[in-house]
């Protein structure tokens, strides 16, 4: 890797696997997905789908903050879903961290699994 930077935080989740949760390189940051574990208790937020977006998208805050950037730094985001019935819910709160309609190129795709059976993943690319 090219003078890559590993991010890491304690206001978003530790890795569970082999991987960081951010990495900063050429200009960009390239964050995990993250899923709705809360960092402070290590437990899950899965109430429904809307908070469980909204944890992953505080996760995803984080880890922009640690770089000092802001969702508006976001130019690529993936979006998977466990069911596709959940995007509107979860387009509601995703929208909801963007002012102005300042949205980043996306994707969003139904998955049959997740770590943790959870419901949603997202993970960005941000440009520093």
């Amino acid at each position: 890797m090219k003078e890559a930077k590993v991010i890491k935080t304690p206001n978003a989740p530790a890795a569970i696997g082999p991987y960081h949760q951010a990495i900063k390189v050429n200009g960009f940051l390239f964050c995990s997905g993250q899923i709705a574990i809360d960092p402070k208790s290590g437990k899950l937020v899965t109430e429904n789908i809307s908070q469980e977006t909204k944890q992953v998208m505080e996760n995803i805050s984080a880890l922009l903050k640690a770089e000092s950037l802001g969702t508006s730094d976001i130019v690529k985001t993936t979006i998977f879903l466990k069911n596709m019935d959940n995007y509107a819910a979860v387009n509601e709160v995703y929208a909801s961290y963007f002012q102005d309609e300042n949205f980043p190129a996306r994707e969003a795709v139904e998955v049959s699994r997740l770590p943790k059976n959870v419901n949603i993943e997202i993970s960005i690319i941000a440009s520093i």
